[in-house]
């Protein structure tokens, strides 16, 4: 919790004038019922109707006062805790932009989702409630005993002696509520990843009839959630009534005792009426108290989780390490890599010059996607080293290493903007940048069809587009701005043979400096490259042309009759 706290300090001005006003209005509400005694008491004795008038004003203003007070308090504390989550969200948002591979996959992204979302939520939640009946309830609790113990000591007593366990109460709920409530958290995180995978699978499930499968899928971890819930609820639930309970024995006990008092003489009718209102005050209070403590265990269990990823270690340092010269673009010096114990990229060795073109190709989980993900540095290697142009890819700043790429991946993500925004990506590109860009991926063809609107907007993930036309826009996001290295992740696999020969042939005369890397399936795809990479098993099955290959490697001779049927 404290890491997050942190975040109040810009805020610690704002929130010092806040509470000031919000104690001011506490006090006037805590000098209402003694006002209403000493007007019992001492005024109405009097039959002065002025003196009645002039105190019930009085009355009048504290009330006014009491409530304009806590209202700008109030106000001044939302203010606080949007800007105060606004700015923890936004650097925890960051943060997570910047988890290695290797992160990413230990926190998982539907809990980082909810980490986000929920547990800003209820850090904002806490931050705004601590400001207001976080200061109101401990002064109208303390104040109100000050106040009655100068009214009725001995009735008093028999308040003071029913918060001893109340406080109680509290901290054994709230000891046990913290850890139950981090499991909650963790088993909504679970019910995310099942809501995710099945919203963006939807058509899959349909088309496979698979709805009551996953149903019964959801089923189960909405049950689990609903059964951490319910142990969690049915701890805080005692709180409230066991509370209550002692209170109203407390308010019971004050009201035979004051009716004893009174008729024997010992005090006064105001006094008593005064001391009840006190009483029910600080019942609110106490009742407001144990809703800042149920708060405060869902802030602590979500702190916990959101500083988990803040203070996460950089786990890809940058490296002082002096770069040699190089006549080639990219080096791979006896790569290897395991995202376990068994490696999946294994002494890989390869090199390519500047403005060459370099195919990948080998069946499903042959480490094919893992080499791209190496050489921007999503992961490091284990073993072995990279090279850009003799620099060791590890002591880049990582911003600049991925500025000189241009990338379409296997499995990527269109957004619900313009056509335009979809390829410029925020990078400031000029309009006619872009325009290239999509004739060169042959996306031109597909975008007159919305009479050359760039400002067309496409729906969430492209889904109003077919699967090469989405194909298309990714490669003309990937070529926009003439990128230094050219990286195409199975990315043309829906494209016709005709468009895909187009698109190559436009590569490779509009990008002539521009080192190309392209992972296919599609032997066609790649034979036309300077050179291709066979990879098996995340090991080297062949280097070299695609001539060259037919001779001397037999998974690639191997992929080939099986595609030409030879």
């Amino acid at each position: 919790m404290k890491r997050v706290l942190t975040y109040l300090k810009p805020y610690y001005f704002r929130m010092g004038i806040g509470l000031t006003i919000k104690i001011l209005g506490t006090f006037m509400d805590l000098g209402l019922p003694w006002v209403l005694a000493f007007i019992i008491d001492n005024i109405i004795p009097l039959n002065d109707i002025k003196l009645i008038l002039l105190w019930g004003l009085v009355m009048v203003a504290l009330s006014i006062g009491a409530r304009t007070f806590n209202i700008i308090a109030n106000r001044m504390a939302a203010k606080v805790a949007r800007d105060t989550t606004e700015r923890l969200r936004h650097d925890l948002f960051e943060k997570v932009l910047n988890l290695s591979g290797r992160q990413l996959n230990y926190f998982t992204i539907p809990s980082l989702e909810a980490r986000i979302t929920t547990d800003t939520y209820n850090i904002h939640h806490m931050i705004g409630m601590m400001q207001r009946i976080g200061v109101r309830a401990p002064i109208i609790l303390v104040g109100g005993i000050i106040i009655t113990s100068t009214l009725e000591p001995v009735l008093t007593l028999i308040l003071v002696g029913v918060l001893p366990f109340l406080i109680i109460i509290v901290y054994m709920v709230s000891k046990k509520g913290i850890p139950m409530y981090g499991k909650l958290q963790e088993s909504a995180d679970k019910m995310t990843r099942v809501v995710r995978e099945n919203v963006t699978g939807a058509r899959v499930i349909k088309a496979l009839s698979k709805t009551e499968y996953e149903k019964s899928r959801f089923a189960i971890v909405n049950q689990d959630v609903v059964d951490k819930e319910l142990v969690a609820g049915r701890l805080m639930a005692v709180t409230n009534p066991t509370m209550n309970l002692l209170l109203n024995i407390g308010l019971t006990m004050v009201v035979i005792m004051g009716a004893y008092r009174v008729n024997s003489g010992v005090s006064e009718p105001g006094k008593i009426v005064a001391f009840l209102s006190y009483f029910m005050i600080m019942l609110h209070a106490v009742m407001a108290i144990t809703r800042i403590f149920i708060m405060l265990s869902r802030a602590t269990a979500s702190a916990i989780r959101i500083e988990e990823v803040l203070d996460t270690e950089e786990d890809l340092e940058e490296l002082q390490i002096d770069p040699s010269f190089s006549d080639y673009h990219i080096e791979f010096d006896n790569v290897s890599f395991s995202y376990t114990k068994e490696p999946c990229i294994n002494k890989v060795s390869f090199s390519i010059k500047k403005g060459e073109s370099l195919g990948i190709i080998g069946s499903t989980g042959s480490g094919k996607t893992t080499l791209i993900h190496l050489l921007m540095r999503f992961f490091d290697v284990d073993s072995g080293s990279i090279r850009i142009n003799g620099q060791d890819i590890r002591s880049f700043n990582k911003q600049e290493l991925r500025k000189k790429f241009g990338v379409a991946f296997q499995n990527d993500v269109l957004f619900a903007d313009t056509i335009y925004e979809n390829i410029n990506l925020g990078r400031g590109l000029s309009e006619k940048e872009v325009n290239d860009a999509s004739i060169d991926a042959q996306a031109s063809s597909f975008i007159k069809q919305y009479n050359q609107r760039l400002d067309f907007e496409l729906a969430i993930k492209g889904s109003n587009l077919s699967g090469g036309q989405k194909q298309r826009l990714l490669i003309s996001r990937a070529l926009a701005g003439d990128p230094e290295i050219l990286v195409l992740d199975d990315s043309s696999s829906a494209l016709d043979y005709k468009t895909d020969s187009m698109l190559r042939k436009a590569i490779r005369e509009n990008h002539k400096e521009t080192t190309s890397i392209i992972i296919a399936q599609r032997i066609s795809s790649v034979m036309q490259l300077d050179n291709i990479l066979v990879l098996e098993d995340g090991q080297m099955a062949g280097y070299g042309s695609h001539d060259d290959l037919l001779e001397t490697s037999d998974v690639y001779k191997e992929i080939y009759h099986s595609q030409f049927e030879l």
